[in-house]
């Protein structure tokens, strides 16, 4: 397994698979891998030559009261993991390699797709992730982009970029990974204490009330989002930020619960920001 952090050197590499016609997989992380990031690594071995790997904690899309400083770094652990699973290359850029001197260009996303969710409460978030994603897809230049479920608006904002901005790599949308209490997988849960670790499955938990009661028949959105609602604020330690019924691929908020409709959620549990989500 390759260990890289320069992006010429990368792109080398890169195009050396190519020119060998082999299939490129690519797979963007900030860390901290748990089995969520390795379920997209598999996903990526099955349909590629080269599977890569990119660790790279990015500042961009951390806000000032953010937790930038805190976000778990496990590198060694990580590269690991990774060896384990026969990744062919990991890019571990540093921030002078990502941003040197005089860098002052950045992806700007505009639209309903950064209109709610998340976007209100992280100003600049979703355009220092598309800065990033847009960088590391140059350094690498894969024939497949891998993301999670999970990040749902992330995933909607960058499918919008790659189009947009005509960048020729596939974008493959793997399901979100869960504990088998039903939490979603996420590098912040180590940072739960114990007692917030019991009480944080309750998201998805009031995500399937809220799907059960969209089976049973009701379709007004306000009313399912009352109900989820309610099972959450049972749990006093738990903060809502946000839960929001919207269009799966717009994002765009919905009255009535149709197919294709998604519940997504941001909340606070011992200061940490949990999101989760469900399509109907």
């Amino acid at each position: 397994m390759k260990v890289l952090a320069d992006p010429q050197v990368f792109q080398q590499q890169s195009r050396k698979w190519r020119t060998a016609k082999k299939s490129i997989g690519f797979v963007p992380t900030m860390g901290a891998l748990h089995e969520g990031h390795l379920d997209l690594v598999r996903a990526c071995r099955k349909k590629n030559d080269a599977t890569v790997v990119s660790i790279y904690v990015n500042p961009l899309q951390f806000g000032p009261k953010e937790d930038f400083g805190q976000y778990p770094r496990t590198l060694q652990k990580d590269l690991d993991l990774l060896q384990a699973e026969k990744v062919q290359a990991v890019f571990t850029p540093s921030d002078k390699e990502m941003y040197p001197e005089g860098f002052s260009t950045a992806v700007e996303v505009k639209g309903p797709l950064v209109g709610g969710l998340c976007a209100p409460f992280r100003p600049g978030h979703f355009n220092g992730v598309a800065t990033v994603v847009v960088k590391l897809l140059g350094a690498v230049e894969p024939d497949r982009l891998y993301l999670g479920q999970k990040d749902a608006q992330q995933v909607a904002v960058l499918k919008r970029v790659i189009r947009d901005l005509n960048i020729g790599v596939e974008t493959v949308v793997c399901p979100t990974v869960r504990e088998h209490d039903g939490l979603a997988m996420s590098s912040r849960n180590q940072r739960l204490t114990l007692e917030g670790r019991k009480t944080a499955p309750v998201l998805y938990k009031a995500l399937k009330v809220g799907k059960s009661i969209v089976d049973l028949g009701e379709r007004k959105a306000e009313k399912v989002l009352e109900e989820i609602r309610k099972v959450i604020e049972d749990e006093k330690s738990v903060k809502i930020q946000y839960l929001e019924a919207v269009d799966a691929e717009t994002l765009a908020p919905v009255w009535e619960i149709k197919p294709g409709i998604m519940i997504a959620l941001a909340a606070y549990l011992d200061n940490v920001r949990l999101i989760d989500n469900i399509i109907i």
